[in-house]
């Protein structure tokens, strides 16, 4: 069995350190440092995955011997990804850029270690369809959730279904950041005690 202090979470995401925290109750939290520029003609799946895997692979040379937490997500308008806002502006914007909208949520997880154990991958998508959207509503929404560091400009598990026609998923988790469904399972395969 494996600690759960020698669990490691290779990200920076509050969201995603709370996700965790549904599982565990105690885990490391490091900050990867990776280029998550998109590469030439790279897909908006492959590029959650590739993000995945680099940053489960850094957060594994920062703690040697742990079970490193890589993952990522990317938010795609048919082939345009869509990055954090950062500001209300460029989350109004986007937003109407989304309105009557399907866009595809990649959320990619790469389970590595302890040791010379063989890498686990997985990649969730979840489908959101927006509603048509006036840009009122979409100031509004952005005013009160403030989903300024949230790719695609907002939040499911906040007012941010109010924006929304569907979400279809396999794991209701991973629109927040984190497939729990996956990732649970995949802990205990490797050992961990999770019940």
């Amino acid at each position: 069995m494996i600690p759960p202090s020698r669990v490691v979470l290779a990200s920076q995401s509050p969201y995603r350190r709370e996700l965790l925290g549904r599982l565990l109750s105690g885990f490391e939290v490091l900050a990867p440092q990776v280029d998550e520029a998109r590469q030439p003609g790279e897909s908006p799946r492959d590029l959650a995955l590739r993000l995945a895997r680099l940053k489960a692979s850094a957060g594994a040379r920062l703690s040697p011997g742990s079970l490193v937490i890589g993952s990522d997500q990317v938010a795609a308008l048919g082939d345009e990804t869509l990055g954090k806002p950062g500001t209300p502006d460029r989350a109004v914007d986007q937003l109407l850029r989304c309105s009557g909208q399907l866009v595809e949520f990649f959320t990619a997880v790469c389970l590595a270690g302890p040791g010379n154990e063989p890498d686990l991958l997985h990649t969730d998508t979840t489908r959101v369809r927006f509603r048509a959207l006036t840009r009122r509503e979409a100031e509004r929404y952005v005013a009160a959730d403030q989903p300024l560091d949230c790719a695609g400009s907002f939040k499911a598990e906040r007012r941010g279904v109010l924006l929304l026609e569907g979400i279809e998923s396999l794991d209701p988790t991973a629109i927040q950041g984190l497939p729990l469904i996956w990732l649970g399972r995949a802990l205990q395969g490797r050992g961990v005690a999770l019940l």
